[in-house]
């Protein structure tokens, strides 16, 4: 996971809390740099409203699970928010060792989206997606 700056000397419990009330929003595309960078090509695929307390435990509590997928694409990273839309942190998204499990491995429009497991790593880099030859060129 990527810490934003205001958060980057947080623990697991101070994270837990910033959570609350957060909005998840699910990424195809190439993940930015740190999470106050924009994402460039939008390949939103789906979002989650965090309730308040996000946590119960350690099992993460969206107000809605699942939701219906934006569009078609596979996860690769989520973006946590806060309720005003400032940056908490970039999660890594799909099969393996990630942050974020989902039920399945891909989305497709209007078909339900469900987080499966959801965990706070921040010694945990996210893995590092290759660049697509035009967004090498981009500096991107």
């Amino acid at each position: 996971m990527k810490l934003a700056e205001a958060f980057a000397k947080s623990g697991i419990e101070e994270i837990k809390a910033a959570l609350d009330g957060a909005t998840l929003r699910i990424y195809s595309c190439p993940q930015p740099q740190t999470p106050e960078k924009p994402v460039l090509r939008n390949g939103f695929l789906a979002e989650f409203v965090l309730g308040s307390p996000a946590f119960e435990g350690d099992t993460i509590k969206p107000v809605e699970n699942p939701v219906l997928a934006k569009d078609v694409g596979v996860p690769l990273f989520v973006r946590a928010t806060k309720p005003d839309g400032s940056p908490i942190a970039d999660f890594s998204a799909g099969p393996g060792d990630m942050d974020v499990k989902l039920a399945d491995v891909s989305c497709s429009t209007g078909v339900p989206v469900e987080i499966t497991k959801f965990q706070i790593r921040p010694e945990k880099p996210n893995p590092e997606r290759p660049l697509s030859p035009r967004d090498r060129m981009l500096g991107r």
